[in-house]
């Protein structure tokens, strides 16, 4: 389940992660979700598994607030979950503590939905705007020890860094990629989702089993 906000929702990173996934052979993969919006402009005429849970404006916070990810994974269960959020949350100016407060209650409603979710979180792309970029840089320097204080076995978290190596020059307008940020995200998104393919994988005991992601 690729989640997030509008960097999940109205962007083409997903279609070039399902092609990725689909030229190293890994066609047993369902990507889920509500929806199956993409960016404004579409993302060529490739063939792939639109589904998502990107909502584009939405924070962590309010997610928590409504109890939406219980909806969501009840309606459309997932073994994995990708997750880019908290850039809604930091230009309306809530706090590092607050946004990771909530990302721990989302890591609680996956794993109510699947002991063994395998969760893949986002260090998140930068903002171009007004101050944003230091809360962004904050919040992604606390990720990888509040990710170690919440990691388990069965369910384990992996930090991927979305941050490092991509610059404001990969942004269509300030907040979402443009078609190089896109390729980095894919890029970035697709070693740690294999990881957990082959982890699900090998849980399973055979490679022709549907995981959905």
């Amino acid at each position: 389940m690729p989640f997030g906000d509008s960097i999940t929702e109205i962007v083409c990173w997903r279609s070039l992660l399902w092609q990725k996934l689909q030229t190293a052979g890994y066609k047993n993969v369902s990507f889920v979700g509500s929806m199956t919006t993409q960016a404004p402009a579409g993302c060529g005429s490739v063939n792939y598994d639109r589904h998502h849970e990107g909502h584009s404006g939405y924070l962590a916070i309010d997610i928590v607030s409504k109890s939406q990810l219980v909806g969501w994974l009840k309606n459309n269960p997932a073994d994995m979950i990708t997750m880019h959020l908290g850039t809604n949350d930091i230009v309306q100016g809530h706090s590092t503590n607050d946004i990771l407060a909530a990302f721990s209650t989302l890591v609680q409603q996956m794993r109510a939905s699947n002991p063994n979710m395998k969760i893949i979180v986002a260090q998140i792309i930068p903002i171009s705007f007004g101050s944003s970029n230091t809360a962004v840089t904050a919040l992604n320097q606390a990720i990888p020890a509040w990710a170690a204080s919440k990691n388990s076995t069965a369910s384990p978290i992996w930090v991927v860094d979305q941050n490092t190596g991509f610059s404001t020059s990969d942004l269509r307008d300030g907040v979402h990629p443009n078609d190089s940020g896109d390729a980095k995200m894919a890029a970035k998104w697709y070693p740690a989702v294999v990881n957990a393919i082959e982890i699900l994988q090998k849980g399973a005991g055979k490679r022709e089993v549907e995981f959905t992601a």
